[in-house]
């Protein structure tokens, strides 16, 4: 495959002029011109934002969130087993 030559873009932007007509195409120039005013402001406010956070205080590691406890099961007397009710069979079953 070639590059895009200078006839190559020359036929592409008549192209587009006539899809578009002459009146819209001053606004969706205006239009693209904004967009990339935003998109450039955006990203020189990324890059600021990890500058300050460079810049700031190391961030200490957040603690481990707590694990939850598990009771020890219960000696099997026959009535319960970790607070859940248990029949006389099942208690004298094996595991």
């Amino acid at each position: 495959m070639g590059s895009l030559g200078w006839p190559e873009l020359l036929l592409i932007a008549v192209v587009i002029m006539v899809l578009f007509g002459s009146k819209k195409m001053p606004d969706a120039a205006r239009s693209l011109g904004r967009s990339l005013r935003i998109f450039k402001s955006e990203t020189k406010g990324l890059v600021g934002d990890d500058a300050k956070d460079k810049s700031a205080a190391p961030a200490q590691p957040a603690p481990a969130p707590a694990q939850q406890q598990i009771p020890p099961a219960q000696p099997v007397d026959g009535t319960t087993l970790n607070g859940v009710p248990v029949s006389q069979d099942q208690a004298n079953r094996p595991s």
